[in-house]
C-alpha cells in the first residue's frame, strides 16, 4: 500500500478538531490497510445511494452523472493499480471519497449526504459477503459433486466401519463418502439461511438514527439486490450478528473438513493403507526418502483452529458493545475475511484432492475381514432362527473368543464349531458371514447396501442440482 504526504491530505471531519492526529493514532486506528478490500462494494453502494438521491430530488441529474463517471473512473484505477491508498484518510470508504472529489469537485463532496460511514461499511460488508457466500457454495457444490461421484463408482467396495475406531461392520466406501457429503449438505443449508439473513440492507440507517432526507431505502435495496431491509436503524449499524452467524457455519464446515482430514490421514498411513492421495497433494521428508506426508489433509485438519479463534474472536468483539456504533466494529474485518479465505482454500483443496485419490480395495477388504466385522450378522441370523437376542449375542461372544484364540475370522470357522455354541447354526449361516452378504443385507433407506448406495447417490446429486 502506498501512501499519501501526510500534510496534503483534508479529513471530512476536521471541523471540530484544533490539532492534527497524533501520526501513531492515526497508523494505529486506520483500517484501509485491509478494508480497502470492499473497494468494489464500496463503489457499488455509492452509485445506488447516488442514484436514489437524484431520484428524491437531493441531487441534480448532472451532479449524479459526474459521481457515477468519477466513481467508474476510480474502478479503473484500481483495477490497473494506479489508486493511491493512504492512511491519513483512515479507511476505504474517505480514501474513494477524498479521490472522487478530487477529480469532480463540490459534487464529490455530496454524494455522502443521508448517509455515514456507519451504514455505509455495513452495507459493504453485507454486499461482500453475499457475493463470498455464493462462491464458497459452490466451492462446496464441487466437492459434494466428487464425493457422489466416487461413492457411485465405489456402492460395492468393503471397507471396515469403525466405533471407537475398533474394526464394528464391515461397510461400502461409498456409503462412507455420502457420510461425508451429508455432513456438507447441511453445511450448504446452514449457509443458504444465513444468506437470507446477511442480504438486508443497512444503507439508510444513517449514523444511528436515520436521516432527515427524503431517501428511499426501497429503492436503494432494489437496485442493490437486497432481499430485504434492516428496520431498526440502531440495530442495522452496530451488530455484526451476520458475520458471527456465517463465522459459525464456517467452524461447522471446517470441523467436518477436520474429520475428513483425520480419517485421510489415518487411511493413507502404513498402518492403515486403505487409500493413497495424489502426489501433487502431498510432500516428501527432507531427511526421510521414503515418506509421502499428507500435507494437505494436515493443513485442513490445523487450519480449522484458525477459524474457531475466529468466531470466539467476534463473539467476544460484539458481546460487550453498547448500542450503536463503537470503534470496535473495525476488528470485525480482518477475521471475517480471513475465515473466508481459509475456508474457500480448504474447500478448493478439498475438491481436487478427492478425485485424484486412489483406493486399496485388496486392503481395506482385509482389514474388515480381520476384525470380526460380520458378528452382529450372525447374531441376526440367530435372532431369525428364534434366539432371543441377548442370548445371541452371548452366543457370538463365545464364537468370537474361539476366533481370537486360534486366529481365524467367523467365516474361517467350521460348522460344527460354530454348533458348539448353538444347534440353530446350519450351513446357511456362511451366506451371512461373508462381506457381501452383511452389506447387501442392509437393504433400506440409509443403509450400506450397494442398491441403497446408487440411490442415495441419485438423491444427493438431485438435491445437489437443486
Amino acid at each position: 500500500m502506498s501512501d499519501q504526504p501526510r500534510m496534503t491530505v483534508e479529513k471530512p471531519w476536521t471541523g471540530r478538531f484544533t490539532e492534527p492526529t497524533d501520526a501513531f493514532v492515526e497508523a494505529f486506528g486506520a483500517s484501509v490497510g485491509f478494508d480497502q478490500r470492499l473497494w468494489r462494494q464500496d463503489i457499488t453502494g455509492s452509485m445506488a445511494h447516488a442514484r436514489m438521491l437524484a431520484e428524491v430530488g437531493v441531487l441534480t441529474a448532472e451532479e449524479r452523472d459526474a459521481i457515477l463517471q468519477g466513481l467508474e473512473q476510480i474502478v479503473g484505477e484500481i483495477e490497473r493499480g494506479e489508486f493511491t491508498w493512504s492512511i491519513a484518510l483512515e479507511d476505504v470508504h474517505m480514501n474513494i471519497e477524498s479521490r472522487l472529489t478530487a477529480l469532480i469537485g463540490v459534487a464529490g463532496k455530496k454524494l455522502h449526504t443521508g448517509r455515514s460511514r456507519n451504514d455505509q461499511v455495513a452495507t459493504d460488508i453485507r454486499l461482500w459477503l453475499r457475493d463470498e457466500i455464493d462462491t464458497v457454495l459452490a466451492e462446496l457444490g464441487r466437492l459434494r459433486g466428487g464425493l457422489i461421484d466416487l461413492a457411485e463408482r465405489e456402492a460395492e467396495s468393503v471397507m471396515p466401519g469403525f466405533t471407537h475406531l475398533q474394526t464394528a461392520q464391515p461397510v461400502s466406501f461409498g456409503h462412507h463418502m455420502l457420510a461425508w457429503e451429508a455432513m456438507l449438505a447441511r453445511d450448504a443449508e446452514r449457509l443458504v439461511d444465513c444468506r437470507r439473513r446477511v442480504n438486508r440492507m443497512p444503507l439508510g440507517s444513517a449514523a444511528l438514527a436515520g436521516t432527515s432526507y427524503p431517501i428511499d431505502r426501497t429503492l436503494t435495496a432494489r437496485l442493490l439486490g437486497f432481499g430485504g431491509i434492516c428496520e431498526n436503524s440502531l440495530d442495522a449499524v452496530s451488530d455484526r450478528d451476520f458475520a458471527i452467524e456465517f463465522t459459525a457455519a464456517a467452524a461447522l464446515i471446517m470441523t467436518h473438513l477436520s474429520r475428513f482430514s483425520e480419517e485421510l490421514i489415518l487411511w493413507s498411513s502404513a498402518q492403515f493403507d486403505f487409500v493413497d492421495l495424489g502426489d501433487a497433494f502431498c510432500t516428501g521428508s527432507s531427511i526421510m526418502p521414503q515418506k509421502k506426508n499428507p500435507d494437505v489433509p494436515e493443513l485442513v485438519r490445523g487450519k480449522s483452529g484458525r477459524v474457531f479463534g475466529h468466531l470466539t474472536a467476534l463473539l467476544t468483539l460484539m458481546k460487550g458493545q453498547p448500542l450503536a456504533y463503537n470503534k470496535d466494529n473495525q476488528e470485525d474485518k480482518e477475521p471475517l475475511f480471513d475465515t473466508v479465505d481459509t475456508l474457500r482454500g480448504s474447500l478448493r483443496v478439498y475438491a481436487d484432492m478427492i478425485p485424484r485419490m486412489t483406493l486399496k480395495h485388496a486392503h481395506m477388504r482385509e482389514a474388515a475381514r480381520r476384525g470380526f466385522s460380520t458378528a452382529t450378522d450372525l447374531a441376526d441370523y440367530l435372532v431369525r432362527k428364534g434366539v432371543a437376542f441377548r442370548d445371541a449375542h452371548e452366543i457370538v461372544g463365545r464364537a468370537v473368543r474361539l476366533g481370537v484364540d486360534s486366529g481365524r475370522d467367523l467365516a474361517e470357522l467350521a460348522l460344527d464349531e460354530l454348533r458348539q455354541f448353538s444347534d440353530q447354526i446350519d450351513d446357511d449361516v456362511y451366506q451371512v458371514l461373508t462381506l457381501e452378504g452383511s452389506l447387501a443385507a442392509r437393504d433400506h433407506l440409509g443403509g450400506t447396501a450397494p442398491t441403497q448406495v446408487r440411490a442415495a447417490c441419485a438423491q444427493a446429486r438431485e438435491r445437489l442440482a437443486g
